[in-house]
């Protein structure tokens, strides 16, 4: 008796170790599997969080670029600037821009259109050359318009001036028709079609004024091709030219494009902020900031007129030349 209850006792001993093994194995099991589980769990969050990371990153940077490179980034309400973000260098720019199939005839090869007392394209001589830098939906293009057309018009009839028209369309981001491109592929049709260029200042000055100039972004409402018809008419244009400045198609929309690029890349036309800003003005090439009359103390158009020589009561008349002739650089307001 006493033999079979040791061996029983021994058969239960060996029974418990076993399932207490087990049961530490399970356990042992269970843990690792929790662990396995965790780990799983911590992984594909860290993946979340790299592709929220990588989809932040590339919004930012597709943001920056459309901002900067393509489109405009405002810096107040009298300037609209941009900055070429691209690797794209001056030379390669220009040379797409020479590339384009579809270009007006009277605009350089830095996509300027001259114009004289003597038509377009034709310098008057012993006169100093103004460029013109705008954008159809800037507010300081828009001021610079309203203050200086006047007198830039009498002061081209009288050959006291040569002004240079660089049509810049980086705004159409803040349309929500493509309006820059619509109002200034117009503007390069007129160039083309008419042959008065009194036409097309008129125009410029009419899609300029005060009660036609569209807001922007949310302040934007559409302004039909009807309606900038309308300007052309109104400036003088004739009713077949201004029907194929305004007939729906933009065949200068790549050549607006590609002279954006190209500018905004000419580094001797950024100002203070290190980027190209519309309004931009130059005179005889050198760059003239459009803040130096304010600075100096005194009204935009009397600064413009110091800056060139010119007194107010010489304006049109003919013989009386700005001082700083055809070569010159603009004269210090201080």
């Amino acid at each position: 008796m006493t033999g079979n209850s040791n061996n029983a006792g021994k058969r239960r001993l060996r029974a418990e170790r076993r399932a207490a093994e087990a049961a530490a194995a399970k356990a042992k099991a269970e843990q690792e599997a929790k662990e396995r589980r965790q780990q799983t769990i911590i992984g594909a969050i860290a993946t979340c969080i790299i592709l929220i990371l990588i989809a932040i990153g590339a919004f930012a940077i597709y943001h920056a670029t459309s901002q900067n490179g393509g489109a405009a980034k405002a810096t107040g309400s009298d300037q609209q600037s941009q900055q070429a973000t691209d690797t794209q260098s001056l030379s390669e720019a220009k040379n797409a821009l020479a590339a384009v199939s579809t270009k007006p005839a009277r605009a350089d090869d830095q996509a300027g259109i001259l114009i004289s007392k003597d038509g377009y394209g034709k310098k008057a001589s012993g006169a100093p050359t103004v460029a013109f830098y705008m954008e159809p939906l800037c507010p300081g293009c828009a001021s610079v318009h309203r203050t200086l057309d006047g007198t830039l018009e009498s002061m081209i009839d009288a050959g006291q001036l040569n002004l240079e028209l660089h049509f810049m369309t980086f705004q159409d981001s803040k349309s929500t028709d493509e309006y820059s491109t619509r109002a200034f592929n117009g503007a390069l049709v007129i160039a083309e079609n008419d042959d008065d260029p009194q036409h097309l200042l008129k125009y410029l000055s009419n899609i300029y004024a005060e009660d036609f100039q569209p807001g922007e972004l949310d302040n934007y409402e559409s302004v039909s091709d009807d309606q900038l018809k309308r300007q052309a008419l109104d400036a003088g244009v004739s009713q077949e030219v201004a029907d194929k400045a305004f007939d729906g198609s933009t065949p200068y929309a790549k050549w607006l494009k590609a002279a954006d690029d190209y500018t905004i890349l000419r580094t001797e036309l950024y100002g203070d902020n290190g980027g190209f800003s519309s309004p931009t003005l130059t005179i005889n090439g050198a760059y003239w900031s459009t803040q130096e009359p304010s600075k100096a103390g005194v009204e935009f158009k009397a600064g413009f007129l110091q800056a060139i020589g010119l007194s107010a009561d010489q304006v049109g008349q003919a013989g009386a030349m700005p001082s700083i002739g055809a070569d010159g650089k603009p004269l210090d307001l201080g």
